[in-house]
């Protein structure tokens, strides 16, 4: 035994020990609080310690459905791991050898290796996949599916983190790529996979898996059952009696605890830490530094004193939440996190086992849509899709019912012209009358208020140019370390932002810049840079919320992340008292706070700044009319950063650009984990074990229950159901006063559970908060469902999401389709595709206002945003960006697989289409073709064709050539060539309808006559026009 050993020193100790231990000895390393197993493994990283966490089981729900099919994958590969590595530390909790769980030997026998350059029949290996009880499909979607396309099989093995892509030549695998389930593009390359190709039954437990020779180390108190283990490390008083066998004890915490930013503003404090330091060095202790990156590590070497630089501590770079001292070995290990006052959620830095993301849904289509759902055809305005059918020939045409039952056959390639109509609000349109002028007319109207709006969104842009502001200096060699001091790495469009924010605050041209994004993908962190660079080039910042709840979140955000900078930070909110407040009031007029954060009482009159260079409004769609005026006066020439949560689709920005200065964060950061949910009937057992195992790893729930009148009886009854849960309960017929407190309390942990209604705010973060249950969850709307599902999960941990249905109601109509595709649509990222359109539309709509919603809902949302980007190109002097839509005809082109069957007479004819041999589902055919026509340069078609190979093998001749066709018609719209002929030799090129001509009035003449090479000489003489 191990007596007093503070959990901080836990994974020096075991390092120490595993280290004195003979080679290729495996340690199961037994601790109670997942988290604590989560922070372990990254403290044993520091120390060169390879270790592998074993998930505690799944939830069982109804009908064998497990909770956390991410966290039973996570559990199976670790167990497979673990039956064959020799060394390595495995995290579990002190019940893990009694946990069931299927036999080493059974996974051995469903285990499946692949090897790049091996041979292995695809045929074969779908058989053993279906006879496994695997699920073929168009695509893969989820664990247990497969699909063969060409030469490539998909597959998501039920162990993997991610979905398999292999590529055969013939019988030999070419590649193994792992690959996205969103986009379907492969990502990393892999020389070898194992797969697990069964289902595994539970036949044993975990004990199976623990050799005789292996080490168990238990942390913290054992439990009366606790097993048998050879060392323990326990906390609290030393052992009196003798039992001790180590004699190093090791105390956590040695310096005391350090708010946000003292180690900068109080010098005596930072004077004493120098000191003990000198003290340690003088008795000859060894000393270390754990830093979390290089920004950190300098900015310390700044602030340490002119005789410490020559002897300075040992520094290392890694993962140390607490610091320890280890007396008796004269050893210190000190934590920057806590020197400078930042207690970072350990689990947020661990990498996720499936990195996800959410891109803006793109322009739908007609895979997402379903029978009866409202499309938009450019030409013919809005109808109702009614199919994919075959005509006479066997060629697939898309089928659009109009106004009075009339129909319209599209051929599948001019799939690009019909588009899903998505408006706003619940009032479903009429249908377009097939040759009438409804249609033409809305067009019309649509296009005179669109060219109006963006005409006072230029003005106002204008206007703003005029004012002359601050130009704030260059970055500074503070911002360079203060940058690289941030503990997890920028997502892409993170980054642009910052950029973005940044370049607008060195220009004289007064900022306003909007900040879209969802919530926990890193809005926050754009405004602390702008606030950071302001305040080191000399102005004060306002940081105005729409509660004091968030305001106050946004206080402990920004002085923890400031805390090694001599900046100080102040709260103006009604928890502040009379006397805080005026203290508060008088140095921001003073100039002493450099940050002010806090509600509308910022706009008061009598609040005023010595010098703000800076106003950062989160939410700004949350104040009323009267402070969105205030905004105007009191921000009208310096710098503003406006922050959303709601996000908006990709098309409205990209139509949007010039005309207002936005950033969009469209990428999930890298820790964040999908939310599982499940659909469950109403069960309290269910409901008892969700609370109980939320509240074992020390989290926290949201049960809402959206009835006031009987919340209090849900509330008796939870307490039945889990009588040591704290419960606090919020609805929106408190006053908001009461309701701020409750708010207040759960986001400082002062209970267990949170009772509510839907007025779970939408900006507080709560990353203590990873279980959701949602009462009648077949009352709300599928984007109400998605918005509640994401208050949870935001913190790099597992999350879970209950949706709970009466017990004596089978769910009908769109309630019952609402719970299907949310549970379907589990990913972050694109694959949320209903209930993400839906979101951002209604984001859409917040941006553009009423008058614009109803262009929306007259003519689709996607066209308008086109005409949109064409009215704010055509006012600013830019050309059109409307492309010529070349017409193609030859006589040796066959566009279906009849046409080319039944030949033109006159010589072999040249097959351009995309063979259902090759991409056999008819949807996916249709969705190629649509991305085909959508196409505007020759870099998109070659990103494309590179994108068909990787998801459906190799191009077939046919596809090649179809891409060559399009790859003519794109050259020759962009010299504005209207149309192509191919007679014989001749090449007749027609363009503002005259034919282009050579010496002699002389048509071009292709010398060759085989088709294939044919077609290519037209493409180089097209280049060469």
């Amino acid at each position: 035994m191990f007596d007093h050993v503070d959990f901080p020193a836990s994974a020096w100790l075991i390092a120490v020990i595993l280290d004195a231990l003979p080679r290729g000895k495996r340690c199961w390393i037994l601790v109670h609080a997942p988290k604590q197993r989560e922070r372990l493994a990254l403290e044993l990283e520091l120390w060169k310690i390879r270790s592998e966490i074993l998930p505690d089981p799944p939830m069982i729900l109804q009908e064998g459905e497990v909770s956390d099919p991410e966290g039973a994958a996570a559990r199976l590969e670790t167990l497979a791991y673990a039956g064959r590595a020799r060394t390595c530390g495995i995290l579990a909790s002190p019940d893990v050898f009694d946990q069931e769980a299927p036999s080493p030997e059974q996974l051995t026998q469903q285990a499946l290796s692949l090897r790049v350059g091996e041979e292995s029949d695809p045929q074969e290996l779908a058989s053993r996949l279906t006879a496994q009880g695997f699920i073929r499909g168009p695509i893969v979607q989820g664990r247990g599916q497969f699909a063969i396309r060409g030469g490539i099989l998909d597959v998501f093995p039920w162990q993997a983190g991610h979905p398999l892509r292999l590529e055969f030549f013939d019988t030999e695998i070419e590649s193994i790529r792992e690959f996205d389930i969103d986009s379907q593009a492969s990502q990393r390359k892999l020389s070898r996979a194992d797969l697990l190709i069964g289902e595994p039954t539970m036949d044993s437990t975990v004990a199976a898996y623990r050799r005789p020779d292996d080490l168990v180390v238990l942390l913290g108190q054992p439990p009366a059952d606790a097993p048998d283990y050879d060392i323990h490390l326990l906390e609290g008083a030393l052992d009196q009696e003798g039992e001790e066998d180590f004699s190093t004890a090791c105390f956590s915490r040695p310096l005391g605890q350090f708010e946000a930013g003292d180690f900068i503003l109080q010098e005596a404090l930072r004077e004493r830490f120098f000191q003990q330091l000198d003290d340690w060095a003088r008795d000859d202790w060894r000393v270390g530094i754990v830093f979390a990156n290089r920004g950190e590590q300098e900015r310390f070497q700044e602030l340490l004193p002119v005789d410490q630089q020559d002897h300075p501590p040992e520094f290392l770079t890694g993962e140390l939440m607490e610091s320890f001292t280890v007396p008796a070995a004269k050893l210190a290990l000190l934590s920057s996190s806590e020197i400078f006052g930042r207690y970072q959620n350990p689990t947020a830095a661990r990498r996720s086992r499936t990195d996800q993301q959410r891109n803006h849904v793109a322009r739908a289509s007609i895979s997402d849509i379903n029978e009866a759902d409202l499309v938009v055809h450019s030409e013919y305005g809005i109808g109702r899709f009614r199919g994919i059918e075959s005509d006479d020939d066997g060629e697939e045409q898309i089928i659009i019912e109009f106004r009075d039952g009339a129909q319209l056959a599209v051929p599948i390639d001019q799939a690009h012209l019909v588009g899903k109509y998505v408006g706003l609000g619940g009032r479903t349109p009429e249908l377009s009358k097939l040759g009438g002028n409804s249609w033409r007319n809305a067009r019309r109207n649509a296009e005179q208020t669109i060219l109006d709006y963006a005409a006072r969104l230029l003005r106002v842009q204008a206007e703003r140019e005029a004012v002359s502001g601050f130009a704030h200096p260059p970055d500074s060699r503070w911002m360079w370390e203060f940058e690289n001091s941030f503990h997890f790495t920028e997502t892409p469009d993170q980054r642009r932002a910052i950029d973005e924010a940044k370049r607008d605050m060195e220009s004289p041209r007064p900022m306003d810049r909007l900040v879209c994004g969802d919530v926990g993908f890193g809005k926050t962190e754009v405004a602390i840079r702008a606030a950071f660079k302001a305040v080191t080039g000399g102005k004060q910042v306002a940081i105005l919320c729409p509660t004091t709840v968030l305001a106050e979140q946004h206080w402990r955000t920004f002085r923890e992340r400031m805390s090694d900078y001599p900046i100080r930070i102040d709260l103006l909110n009604r928890f502040r008292t009379a006397a805080e407040a005026r203290k508060t009031i008088k140095d921001v007029a003073s100039g002493s706070v450099d940050i002010v954060i806090g509600t509308h009482r910022l706009l008061s009159a009598d609040i005023t700044f010595k010098d703000l260079g800076l106003a950062v409004i989160d939410e700004e769609q949350r104040f009323g009319v009267k402070h969105k005026e205030r905004f105007k006066e009191m921000f009208r020439q310096i710098d503003v950063l406006t922050l959303s949560a709601t996000p908006i689709p990709r098309t409205l920005y990209m139509a949007l650009m010039g005309a207002r200065d936005m950033s969009t964060i469209d990428t999930a950061p890298p820790n964040r984990v999908p939310v599982h949910t499940s659909v469950t009937p109403y069960d309290e057992r269910l409901i008892r074990e969700a609370i109980k195992r939320e509240m074992k790893r020390g989290g926290q729930i949201f049960f809402l229950h959206n009835r006031v009148k009987s919340i209090e009886m849900m509330r008796k009854k939870l307490t039945e159901l889990v009588p040591d849960a704290r419960i606090l309960v919020g609805h929106g017929q408190m006053e908001k006063d009461e309701l701020e407190v409750v708010m207040r309390g759960f986001v400082h942990g002062e209970a267990d559970i949170l009772l509510a209604t839907t007025i779970i705010e939408t900006g507080i973060d709560i990353p203590n908060a990873n279980t959701i249950l949602i009462d009648r969850a077949d009352r709300f709307g599928l984007a109400d469902l998605y918005q509640l599902r994401g208050r949870v999960g935001r913190a790099g941990e597992k999350a879970y999401a209950i949706l709970l249905l009466p017990r004596e109601m089978v769910t009908q109509g769109d309630a019952r389709k609402r719970i299907h595709a949310i549970k379907q649509y589990t990913a972050l990222g694109s694959g949320f595709k209903i209930a993400m359109r839906d979101l951002e539309i209604r984001g859409a709509g917040n941006l553009l206002g009423t008058k614009q919603s109803g262009q929306i809902a007259a003519v689709g949302f996607d066209l308008y945003c086109q005409l949109l980007r064409q009215s704010v190109d055509r006012l600013q002097g830019k050309t059109p960006q409307e492309r010529v839509d070349t017409t193609f005809r030859s006589d040796f082109t066959a566009f279906s697989a009849t046409e080319f069957e039944r030949g033109s007479g006159d010589g072999p004819m040249l097959p351009c289409y995309l063979p259902p041999g090759w991409l056999g589902e008819t949807r996916l055919r249709v969705t190629a073709y649509r991305e085909l026509a959508e196409c505007q340069k020759e870099s998109d078609l070659i990103q494309l064709a590179d994108r068909w190979a990787d998801r459906f093998g190799r191009l077939p001749d046919e596809a090649r050539n179809l891409v060559d066709v399009s790859r003519l018609r794109l050259l020759a719209g962009a010299k504005g060539v209207q149309s192509i002929e191919i007679k014989g030799q001749r090449l007749m090129l027609q363009r503002n309808g005259d034919y282009i001509m050579l010496e002699g009035r002389r048509f071009p003449r292709l010398t060759t006559t085989v088709p294939a090479e044919k077609l290519q000489e037209a493409v180089n003489l097209l280049r060469t026009l």
